[in-house]
């Protein structure tokens, strides 16, 4: 696969492109202080102007690193194409990052410009300054707190652009030179891994992976330059650089920077993204509040949800991929629709969704038909940073809640005897930066990219994710141990917010589990049930056996798996606090460090298989402030009721 002859090979280049054929037209937005503020293409071009001639000024060279720290804003998007304009490389990070967690990045890829979104990011560079002697220039956007800085690294984004236009005056044509001298082949950015096994790692990705993967994204689903999309996700990660990034500059659309975190819903509604795009997690959190909203609501709106749902999940994927539903069922589901599904799908702001996609990990089953039975188009595809995302992804009739899709045009995939996935695609990336140890590893001779996933290809030709494949074990009589699937099954229910499952060369299956605490605060508080905060809410007997339904019927649904049967819970604990990507249980990306937290919480796993009814757990937690200390608390083990085989009768 080639870049269509004629298109521009780089994101400067489209930049170009989009200006002088949509030059009027809406590129991005922001939403300020409530107000949507709009940035035309022509404008967009302006701005990386002034600021790519004030990165020049300052001494940005090619093959320079840029570091990018913040939320979703349009200066730090801009900064993206400024950086690639020179021909140097921006390296996002993620804004929710500890100051110590940057230093091994600033150090691994030299970094001596910065571009930050406000004061706490600034801070955080202040503080690490001293182990990260290249870094010589700070920007910042927001100037709220910064106004008695004095440190002579540190200055405004005005006064970089001003800079900038006066540079450019004085060297007319600078900005059209420096991007004609960049081509598909050469890097575009880094990003680095999110660490799940060990030191992150700079994954180096070229232009040319970039825009063939995203135009490939763009011809499956007829995208257009119309299109509203949302950006609300880390820069840092790979499915928003690809999503709301790449695609952005390949197709032409629009995207909107939200507010902040706490106004996603509010800002969905208002746009009506068309095309969207959201891990697991965020889906997760949708759909909990879309139960503590029926929890709310009056008996007879209750049971209308309920009987419209149940009807929507056993006919409403049929309707949406095209295949046979009675009439009766359909005049059913137009009345649901009316009633039910349309006010929910306006509710969540997916009104105008035409498709929308989830990637990062696994999706639980019965999570992903719920969004596709209420008419969301919603697809599963598989990729990784390592290869810009573009490996599989499930076409239009053929959306299966437990496969990923057929691999894409020009991806080949094989699975190995050991039943890993190997694969090689034109969105592989060219190496981990500084380290061709781990290029070895992972990308063998002949070009094939060891993935660390598990999987199989069905019968139609569709690739299936079990786990990661160092993941994937066998009980101790030998039978299937896939932890993934077990905590994306519990994490279905709305009052379970993360579980990790542990089993391997164990007799049975046990689970550690956090339980969503504004969900289950409000179950408790309709309830009547006080409680002082989260390790207060997690001890309460009635919590315990809320919490002992949800891995019951999980259990009742692993019996019919013939697989999995064996692999039922029976024995299970709340955890004392919430599993944190600063206390290092979490990745930034909010994956489980299973590993990490199996040898940190060993106590606990020691005692949901000794037998013990209880048990006392030390652990070192991080505070917002920086500062850490110990949290000491007792624990109950709690055993759950198990299933026969293909039946429902309990075990004995």
């Amino acid at each position: 696969m080639t870049v269509q002859a004629g298109m521009p090979d780089t994101f400067p280049k489209l930049l170009l492109m989009h200006a002088r054929e949509r030059g009027d037209r809406p590129a991005i937005r922001e939403k300020d202080l409530g107000i949507w503020q709009t940035f035309t293409w022509s404008q967009v071009r302006d701005e990386v102007e002034a600021l790519a001639a004030g990165l020049s000024k300052a001494g940005l060279r090619r093959g320079a690193h840029v570091a990018v720290i913040g939320a979703n804003r349009p200066r730090l998007y801009w900064t993206l194409i400024a950086a690639q304009s020179l021909g140097a490389s921006p390296v996002p990070f993620y804004e929710d990052a500890p100051s110590q967690e940057m230093i091994y990045v600033f150090q691994n890829a030299d970094i001596a410009f910065a571009v930050v979104e406000d004061q706490e990011q600034a801070d955080k560079l202040f503080e690490i300054l001293p182990q990260c002697p290249t870094l010589k220039h700070i920007w910042y956007d927001d100037p709220r707190g910064l106004k008695h800085y004095t440190q002579p690294e540190l200055a405004s984004y005005e006064s970089l652009c001003a800079a900038g236009r006066d540079w450019a005056r004085a060297n007319p044509g600078l900005l059209e030179s420096e991007i004609a001298k960049s081509h598909g082949g050469d890097t575009a950015i880094m990003l680095y891994t999110s660490g799940t096994t060990g030191s992150a790692k700079g994954v180096v990705l070229t232009y040319d992976n970039l825009v063939m993967s995203s135009r490939a994204y763009a011809d499956l689903e007829g995208l257009r330059d119309d299109e509203e999309v949302l950006a609300y996700l880390p820069m840092a990660w790979i499915g928003q650089n690809v999503f709301s990034y790449a695609q952005w500059m390949v197709v032409g659309f629009r995207i909107n920077c939200i507010e902040s975190g706490e106004t996603v819903m509010t800002d969905m509604r208002e746009i009506g993204p068309t095309y969207y795009f959201a891990p697991p997690r965020v889906l997760e959190a949708l759909l909990t509040q879309v139960t503590i909203r029926m929890e709310d609501a009056s008996w007879i709106k209750r049971r209308m949800f309920q009987h419209f749902m149940a009807l929507a999940r056993r006919v409403g994927a049929n309707l949406l991929d095209g295949k046979p539903v009675s009439a009766a069922d359909r005049v059913r589901y137009a009345l649901g629709n009316l009633l039910v599904y349309g006010p929910l799908r306006n509710a969540l702001g997916m009104t105008r969704i035409h498709v929308a996609y989830t990637a990062g990990e696994a999706i639980g089953p019965d999570l992903f038909v719920f969004y596709r039975s209420l008419g969301i188009n919603l697809k599963q595809l598989y990729g990784s940073t390592e290869t810009s995302v573009m490996v599989c992804v499930q076409p239009n009739g053929e959306v299966r809640p437990d496969t990923v899709g057929p691999p894409m045009k020009g991806v080949e995939i094989r699975v190995l005897d050991s039943g890993e996935i190997v694969l090689r695609c034109p969105g592989l990336f060219r190496a981990y930066y500084k380290n061709d140890v781990a290029t070895r590893e992972a990308k063998d001779p002949e070009g094939w990219y060891h993935t660390g996933d598990a999987g199989y290809f069905d019968a139609g030709g569709h690739l299936k994710i079990i786990d990661r494949a160092k993941d994937v074990g066998k009980l101790s009589d030998g039978t299937l141990f896939a932890p993934k699937y077990l905590e994306n099954k519990l994490k279905f229910f709305p009052y379970v917010k993360e579980a990790v499952a542990f089993g391997h060369q164990r007799a049975e299956a046990t689970a550690m589990i956090n339980i969503d605490v504004q969900a289950v605060g409000d179950w408790a508080e309709r309830r009547g049930i006080p409680y002082a905060g989260y390790t207060d809410l997690a001890a309460k007997p009635q919590v315990i056996e809320l919490v002992r339904d949800c891995v019951e019927k999980v259990n009742a649904d692993l019996a019919a798996d013939p697989k999995l049967s064996a692999s039922q819970i029976h024995r299970f604990v709340i955890l004392h606090k919430e599993l944190d990507a600063d206390d290092g249980e979490l990745t930034r990306t909010r994956k489980v460090r299973r590993g990490y937290i199996g040898e940190k919480y060993a106590t606990i796993v020691d005692a949901l298989y000794s037998g013990v009814e209880r048990c006392v757990v030390e652990a070192q937690v991080r505070f917002e402030d920086g500062r850490t200390g110990n949290v000491r608390a007792e624990l109950g083990m709690h055993p759950a009721r198990t299933f026969a085989a293909q039946a429902g009768r309990a075990a004995a």
